[in-house]
This record gives structure tokens, sequence and C-alpha cells, in this order.
């Protein structure tokens, strides 16, 4: 056997760098889109050194926030409909447990994501170095510990020899259907140095191709039974329909049988949202046309969805209605008792059709759903093109509408990328998603903070698309430093900031659910000898590098919208919109515990819609 004497470290690079993967129209390319690092003494020695050999092939990107540059990776990942990935590298201590976040987030949101995490000597020569956590009960542990929660797959390599089995566990996990998400490879710093006899096929990796899960003749079978004696069937579209390129499929499926489909926060864009049939975004956050055929519905098909809280109205929207499960992880097919399909959902799609014969949903449901979504789609063009009251600051929706409006042909060539707060649910229900992956929402860990960084990765991954994130001023103050990673990479990104001046989206949930108004909004929380906060978001912005201004109106954002679009710089837009006003059209009831026990009579009464709203809860 053929071998090469080079450092742990070096294999890893080596490796990674040359793996390929062919894409879903058959062509080959790089399987990594690069690495994140920030250096320390945990990395820069051993995997420094050995990315900074391979940068031709394996590029590497300085960022500013270990957390940040996390984000990014999952958000190229999420872009790349989970074909492609990023690393991250960071030093041990504080570096390492900076990543866990951006880990649960994407172990939520079933994406992949690398990580290689310095870790303290194997050897425990120099015990305990700087940085280190010991732990008086178990002399084996470190930081990196934390990872192993939210990772579907952790190792951490005490040998050389063991990177020969463990990355290609790694990387099985990351490009398996069923099962994708997070993984850390733990690298003590002297390991990652030290030099093995490495088998030279290891440094030449075969092409990845993922494989499509088919599904079961039996289950199958039983699937079309059920379809069968259904007269008023609803597809719910997930994110699974994005990852398995079933959007083609879906819009056949949907227009043969006369099938209305909603669509949940990751499957958003799985359908065109002028598709005659796209009732749009369902739940809690959804579309009054999507929300009512769920209610009336005599079948979902989830199809590719994980069917969370958000997407069933806490398990009460489609309540005691039959389910047909269709997704490639079996616990997910299953929820709600469903009837399952535990297969990929392009092919499941495409079988069904061949299967179904005759059948067809209920004219009169085809018909008067496709009127509800006509309907709705010209109340979103009344609610995005709406001004504001006179003196009164504008909303989201009406922000959305201006940077919808502002493409110079179509809204196709847009990404707009949102996390957290009010804009998801303004966003779910208002945006127009023309293409899969037009529209990046992470939902699934509602992560405060990964808007601007989640742009940076849909950005590189998405070079030729204007990307556009739509940030709170909550969110933004959480995390804001990829701007400059932005700026520094010369990869432009438009962001715009909409500044309630507070925690708006839970302000107004606080108040829903009788509490007073308390340490949400700025104003009310100013202590005695405090000062009431002021912060000029465009100048902290110019000093990241961006072109930023704080516009007057909806009117100067669409002004300074036009002039960001014709630029090659990062722009950040700020302006002024108001917490109290949001879409009320939609919408459907989520559980948020309300106390038992209140001196307030605002909680007390909140507590009694609270007990009535879960009866109709299924169990």
């Amino acid at each position: 056997m053929s071998t090469t004497r080079i450092t742990m470290a070096q294999a890893l690079v080596r490796h990674i760098a040359a793996l390929r993967v062919e894409t879903a129209d058959g062509s080959v390319v790089p399987y990594l889109g690069g690495v994140f690092a920030i250096f320390g003494h945990g990395n820069v020695a051993g995997l420094g050194e050995a990315l900074a050999a391979e940068r031709d092939a394996l590029p590497t990107y300085r960022a500013h926030t270990e957390q940040g540059m996390a984000h990014a990776a999952v958000a190229f990942a999420k872009a790349n409909f989970r074909r492609r990935i990023m690393a991250v590298t960071t030093s041990i201590g504080p570096g390492a447990t900076n990543l866990v976040t951006a880990a649960a987030m994407a172990h939520v949101n079933r994406l992949p994501l690398l990580m290689l995490p310095g870790d303290v000597f194997a050897s425990r020569a120099p015990d305990p170095v700087l940085q280190q956590l010991e732990d008086f009960h178990h002399g084996d542990l470190s930081v990196n510990d934390c990872l192993r929660p939210v990772t579907r797959y952790f190792d951490r390599l005490m040998r050389p020899e063991q990177l020969l089995t463990a990355l290609p566990r790694a990387l099985q996990v990351m490009t398996d259907p069923a099962n994708c998400g997070p993984v850390c490879l733990a690298l003590p710093q002297d390991v990652q140095t030290e030099a093995f006899d490495c088998p030279t096929a290891f440094l030449q990796p075969e092409t990845l191709r993922f494989r499509r899960l088919p599904g079961d003749a039996w289950e199958l079978e039983r699937a079309v039974d059920l379809l069968r004696r259904a007269s008023k069937p609803l597809i719910v579209a997930g994110g699974g329909v994005l990852y398995s390129g079933a959007s083609a499929s879906l819009a056949e499926f949907s227009k043969r049988f006369g099938i209305p489909v909603a669509e949940t926060q990751a499957g958003k864009g799985s359908l065109a949202w002028d598709h005659p049939l796209n009732l749009g975004a369902i739940g809690v956050t959804g579309s009054p046309a999507a929300n009512e055929a769920a209610a009336q519905a005599d079948l979902i098909l989830a199809v590719g969805s994980r069917l969370q809280d958000f997407t069933t109205g806490s398990n009460s929207l489609f309540a005691n209605r039959p389910v047909l499960g269709i997704n490639v992880q079996a616990l997910d097919a299953a929820k709600h008792h469903g009837v399952t399909v535990v297969a990929d959902a392009q092919l499941t799609l495409q079988h069904l059709q061949q299967l179904q014969g005759q059948w067809l949903a209920d004219p009169a449901w085809t018909t008067r759903n496709r009127q509800s979504a006509d309907a709705w789609r010209e109340r979103v063009t009344a609610l995005t093109r709406a001004a504001p009251p006179q003196d009164a600051l504008p909303y989201d929706a009406e922000v959305i509408g201006a940077v919808r409006d502002s493409a110079a042909d179509s809204p196709r060539n847009d990404i707009v990328v949102c996390a957290a707060g009010t804009l998801p649910a303004e966003l779910h229900k208002l945006w127009r998603a023309g293409v899969p992956g037009g529209y990046h929402m992470e939902y699934g860990y509602s992560t405060m903070g990964y808007e601007i960084a989640g742009g940076l990765g849909v950005k590189l991954a998405c070079p030729d698309k204007e990307v556009v994130v739509m940030v709170g001023d909550g969110s933004y103050m959480m995390l804001n430093s990829e701007i400059a990673t932005a700026v520094l990479l010369g990869r432009k990104l438009i962001v715009v900031v909409l500044d309630n001046r507070g925690y708006g989206c839970i302000h107004r949930l606080q108040r829903a659910t009788g509490g007073e108004p308390f340490n949400n909004m700025l104003d009310d929380c100013v202590p005695e000898g405090g000062q009431a906060s002021n912060i000029d978001f465009a100048a902290h912005a110019r000093s990241m590098g961006a072109h930023a201004v704080h516009v007057p109106d909806v009117q100067g954002l669409r002004a300074a919208l036009a002039e960001s679009r014709a630029s090659d710089r990062t722009s950040v837009l700020v302006i002024d919109t108001t917490a109290e006003r949001h879409t009320g059209d939609g919408g459907c009831w989520w559980e948020v515990a309300v106390p038992e026990v209140s001196s307030r009579a605002e909680v007390r009464q909140a507590r009694e819609r609270y007990a009535s709203a879960k009866k109709v809860q299924a169990r």
C-alpha cells in the first residue's frame, strides 16, 4: 500500500480539499466551499499550517466571531440545498464553545456543518493549558464535550490514524438524507502536528454522490389507498421538498390532482408564489387561505416537514385529521400519528402520480382553493403597497413591499435572508418566492444574530444573486460583525435594519399573555439614573466599511435600495418602524403557557383563553 508521511492536520486538509461532489444536475464540484477559521493556540500551528499549504485548492476565510462564521457555514449549506458544505475551525476554550449555538441550529434544521475545534493536549504533559477546563471527576473532559448533544456525530481524535475512520464517518453523516446534521471532530493540538504514514488513497477520495431513499412498496400502496379515499386533501410542503429537488414534481402533482399547497417556513419557495394552487404560508404565521384549508381538509400530505408547532398551531390546526407523512426521516414521517412513507420526496411524488389513475380531488375543493389563493395574492399586494397612516411609522409589511419592488426586473433574482423576531411572520406571509432558494429563513431554531452572518454564507453560495438581509434592531445588536467580514471578502450584501427600538415581537407576546410591558422595549428598560438608548446603526455599519444610511421613510428606503442595487459595495439601510402594528390576516393559536395564578386580571383572562384553546389540541 502506498503511503505518504504527513501530519494528521495535513491529511485532513488534503482530504477535504480533494473532495468532489456530484450535484443535482450531474456536474462535479468541490464539496467544501472553504473553511472559516479563527486561529488560536489550539489550531494555528497544526491545522493553520495545513490550511495555508492548501489555500489554492481550499480557501480559508477569516471571520470576526466563531458563532458568526458557523452561521455563515450553515447558511452556505442551506443555500446549496445540503449538497455542499463549509468547515469551521477554532481554538480550544471560548472559541470552541462559541460554536454551540450554531451547531444546535444546524441540528434542529437538519443541516450539515463540519466543525474542527482544537482540543487540549492528548499527552496531558503540559496540563492545564491556557483555556483548559478541568473537571474534578472526568479527566478526559474538555469544553468540546459541550458539542456532543448538538451534533449528529462527535469524535475526539487521540491518534493521527483515527482520522482514517473518523472523517469518512463524519462525511457519511453529513451526506445522509435522513441523518444529515452537524458533526464535530475535536482535534487535540499535539495530535494535529503528529506525523503518520497516511495511505495515498485517503488523499484521493472518491466523488461523493447523494442517494435517494425509495419508498417501501407496502407503504406506497397504503398511501395511494389513503389518497383515493380523500376528497379535500392539502399538501404541506416542508424543507424536504427543496432538499430533494422536488419542486417541479410538487407543482405537477398539485396541478394534475387539483390539490392545494401550503408552505412551511423551511418549505417556502417549494412552489412559485403565483402557482394557482399555492395558498401561501401555513400555521401560526400562515395566510388565511392556507389555514382555512387546513381546518377543512380531510387529509394532510406532509411532504418533507418536521411539523413543528408553528406549522401545526401547536397541534391544533388540523387536529384529528389523518396525516400522510412523506419524509426521509422516520421520526418526522410518523408525527401526528401519521401514515408513513419513509422515502425521498421527489421519488414518492413521482411514484404516487403514476399510481393514482383517474383520481382527482373534489373539483369544488380545487376551485374554492384557487379562488382563495387568488384573493390572498391580491391582499398581499394591498398590504405591501399601502402607505403608513399619516404621522405614523411604517411596519414590516410596507418595508417588505419596498424591498420586493426595488428589484429591477424581478425579485426572482433576490434571496431574502432572515431568522428571528417579527420579520419571520411577516415574510412568511408576504414575501413572494419565485424560485426554490429565494426565501432563506432560519426558523427551526429562530436564532437571533443569524441574519447577517447567514447572508454572508448565502452570498458565498450564490455570488450571482442579490442577497438581501432583513434584520431587526435586536438581532443586529446580537451579532453584526460579519458585516466587516463581508466587506473584507468583497461579498456584497444589502442589509435592511428595521429599528423598532426593542424586542417588539416578544413585547406583543408579553402583552397578549397578560403581562405588563417589561424588559423588552428599550424605553421600558431605563432604570433610575440610566440613560435612554439612542443607537446610530448607520454610523456603526459605516465604521465597519459598509455604505450605510438612515432613511427617513419608505420612499427614502426605495431610493436607497435603488442606489444599493446599483453598487458593488455592502450597504446597510436603516429605517425606523413601529412595533405596534403587524399583519393581522391569518395566523392561528400557538401554545405559550400562561401563569395559572397571578395578581394581574389581564393574566387571569389570558389564562382562561389559554385553557379554552387547549381543548382542541391533539394529543
